[in-house]
């Protein structure tokens, strides 16, 4: 899948991304709210693109993007429609992660509404979720702006998580 928004180019990764990946992954105040707030190490690296790649295997339409800045393809971060398992069911969950030195541009915001729009009209979902670690107030702000509402909370490694959601009412 390649996508582009406004300011924003979506592209699958490639091992050329590993350098990337690595410096989000191992940055404590990146990984601050990500999945158990640990950093990875080289190692838990390629295991994390390992599993973006297996992701790519569940659908054409799947997985996390690197985000590149259109204007000088500088990569700000990754998106995706990631699928989720929460409470025995699959789900479908916008994700976005953000680079540090790119925070409060309105990127994370521009790529989920994207994303939610891709999925909608290209792929035929019509329910999404954001997993949301709480104390992630930016996270939840851009949930929020594109229309998703807290539906419930659940226990996901270790840490309290919001499962944001939105539904279409086409079915």
């Amino acid at each position: 899948m390649y996508l582009a928004s406004e300011r924003l180019l979506f592209r699958p990764y490639d091992d050329h991304d590993f350098a990337f990946l690595h410096s989000l992954l191992s940055d404590p105040e990146e990984v601050r709210f990500i999945s158990t707030g640990k950093t990875r190490d080289e190692k838990g690296a390629k295991q994390f693109l390992n599993w973006i790649y297996g992701s790519y295997k569940l659908g054409s339409d799947l997985g996390l993007m690197v985000l590149a800045r259109k204007k000088d393809h500088v990569k700000i971060g990754h998106a995706g429609l990631v699928p989720q398992t929460v409470d025995g069911v699959r789900e479908i969950e916008i994700g976005y992660w953000i680079a540090r030195e790119h925070w409060n541009n309105g990127y994370a915001t521009e790529a989920a509404g994207m994303l939610l729009h891709y999925g909608q009209t290209h792929c035929g979902i019509n329910r999404f979720i954001a997993l949301i670690q709480n104390g992630n107030t930016a996270s939840q702000k851009v949930a929020e702006k594109i229309g998703m509402k807290c539906e419930k909370e659940i226990t996901l490694t270790g840490k309290r998580v919001s499962v944001y959601s939105i539904e279409s009412k086409q079915k």
